[in-house]
């Protein structure tokens, strides 16, 4: 019985070795399965976590790219906006040296004026004097004419009476050397010579006295001929002063037509200078909203960053755990009540403009706030033509739609 009970004893003994050895050989059997799993498990996260990695980083290159062509475009706002900075003060000075040459031109004239007024005043006095200087000469020439038609009369008959005592006197001349020959005739011939001869004094001192009227009357019409010179002389004056007020005439229509033309130069510049200010309040709003754009990419670049550092820290650190969720998309934007037509952007047909009204996008100011998931997610529906958005700049070009209708909505608010 003893033998029995040992036998017993050692065939559970080698039973219970045997299943503890099966036990243990079937544990280890499961325990290496379920390590495996979990092996393939994170073998799998693992991959996963690389593959985030991989996309995340493909995502900072193109945020990089996105923020390197916004710069640019900082930039070349930045540049536009020094141009038409210096342009609006180049047309200030313009427009202030035009308003001093305005100033300057409006003296000159009113000085043209006052000059001509005395030139005209003066002209009218001179016309005045002439006039009365020709009616005088007139009045003088006709006297003189008179005057001298009496003398020339006057002396013609002296000259005629001259004639005659002459020849009366070679006839006495000869009835003495006759009567020479007979003393009573010459007696008699000589009482009546010597009263001829009294007769022919009283003629010889109206001769003289005749003479002295010719000599007068000769004086006088010297003094007629410098007068009619100094007539001349003040009508060629007057000649001068027509043709000098002429000159300045032509001057002064001259003056007046540089005066309208600066005034015209004026209004242009002033329109000028009101567009510009214009463009540069538009520029301004352009230059706030990238501002305002380039900040919230950076804001989105930053979170892109931590959550790429989060995912690798985690996936290295805690390898065991689940992977964060991945940020779900954003919805689409819904549609505004006034659309607009995006095919007036340069790059969009009717093609791209019904992709878009899918996506949900139907206006410039959508098209203007478009952040980097918006940008991708259209990348992603344009498929072969990815990287046409940035090529074409449609944002740009939708920023500057959407100021210019803004911008012609409010003159027209404000005209109302």
């Amino acid at each position: 019985m003893e033998a029995l009970t040992s036998q017993l004893m050692l065939f559970v003994g080698a039973a219970l070795v045997i299943g503890a050895g099966v036990g243990w050989l079937i544990r280890g059997a499961s325990n290496n399965r379920q390590i495996d799993a979990i092996n393939d498990d994170w073998q799998t996260k693992l991959d996963d976590m690389i593959r985030q990695r991989d996309r995340l980083t493909a995502e900072t290159a193109t945020l990089r790219s996105n923020i390197e062509d916004q710069e640019a475009v900082v930039r070349r706002h930045e540049t536009a906006l020094t141009r038409s900075r210096t342009a609006i003060d180049s047309a200030h000075e313009k427009e202030k040296l035009m308003a001093k040459d305005l100033f300057n031109l409006r003296a000159e004239r009113e000085g043209f004026k006052t000059k001509m007024l005395t030139f005209q005043n003066a002209l009218v006095a001179m016309k005045r004097q002439s006039a009365e200087l020709q009616e005088e000469f007139v009045k003088s020439s006709n006297v003189y004419k008179r005057e001298l038609a009496k003398a020339f009369e006057k002396r013609k008959a002296l000259e005629m009476k001259v004639e005659d005592a002459r020849h009366e006197h070679e006839s006495f001349s000869n009835l003495l050397q006759a009567s020479r020959s007979e003393h009573e005739s010459v007696n008699k011939m000589l009482d009546s010579a010597r009263n001829r001869l009294a007769h022919l004094d009283s003629l010889e001192q109206k001769v003289i006295s005749l003479e002295a009227d010719n000599a007068e009357l000769k004086h006088d019409c010297v003094l007629a001929q410098q007068e009619i010179e100094t007539v001349r002389r003040d009508l060629a004056e007057l000649n001068e002063l027509k043709v000098q007020n002429k000159e300045l005439s032509h001057c002064l229509d001259s003056m007046e037509k540089s005066r309208r033309q600066h005034e015209e130069d004026a209004k242009r510049y002033r329109q000028a200078a009101g567009q510009y200010e214009k463009h540069s309040e538009t520029l301004r709003m352009q230059l706030d909203d990238v501002e305002k754009h380039f900040a919230d990419m950076e804001k989105q670049q930053r979170k892109a960053l931590k959550q790429a550092r989060r995912a690798t820290d985690g996936a290295a650190m805690n390898g065991h755990k689940k992977p964060e969720k991945e940020a779900e998309p954003e919805k689409a934007i819904e549609p505004e009540k006034d659309r607009d037509d995006l095919k007036a952007i340069v790059g969009i047909g009717k093609v791209f403009e019904n992709t878009l009204n899918e996506l949900g996008i139907y206006s410039f100011k959508q098209i203007a706030n478009f952040t980097v998931a918006d940008i991708a997610r259209v990348n992603a529906e344009l498929k072969e033509f990815k990287g046409r958005m940035e090529q074409d700049d449609w944002i740009g070009q939708a920023k500057e739609l959407y100021y210019k209708k803004y911008s012609e909505a409010k003159e027209v608010v404000e005209s109302v």
